[in-house]
């Protein structure tokens, strides 16, 4: 039960005071995330300088699982370069599929406590979207 707790302060938290839900009006990296199962629709906004992501925010709207993993993804994120920002992407996927080890689970700090989002399918697409979107905007921008 003090898991549950702990996953519902951090969904809390994320929600009623994001930290990187606002424009970023000088990012270089920009790319629209949608889940249309739920109305999720969020765009991220990277700043990336010779591969390290200095900054990032979001914005958007959708339910309280999408937006508090976006927020905190890019809390991970942000002074990572893109290659780390990748992994910790894959990483968490991985996770919400149960498929991560709990030593891995460490690397991804706060965002571990959506490692339950596992057992709520319909949610799944909630939890990965702002990831989802991340790789896609490194990957975009590499071509």
């Amino acid at each position: 039960m003090e898991n549950r707790s702990f996953y519902n302060e951090i969904l809390t938290e994320h929600n009623l005071r994001p930290e990187f839900k606002h424009d970023l009006p000088d990012a270089n990296i920009v790319l629209e995330g949608v889940n249309p199962s739920c109305g999720d629709d969020i765009w991220l906004k990277l700043k990336v300088e010779d591969g390290v992501i200095t900054d990032g925010a979001f914005v958007g709207d959708g339910c309280a699982i999408s937006q508090a993993s976006a927020d905190i993804m890019l809390g991970l994120i942000i002074g990572k370069k893109e290659e780390e920002a990748k992994k910790l992407g894959e990483l968490f996927i991985r996770m919400i599929k149960g498929e991560a080890t709990e030593e891995e689970l460490d690397q991804l700090e706060e965002a571990s406590a959506l490692k339950d989002i596992s057992h709520m399918p319909a949610r799944v697409k909630c939890a990965v979207l702002g990831w989802h979107t991340m790789e896609e905007a490194l990957k975009k921008d590499k071509e």
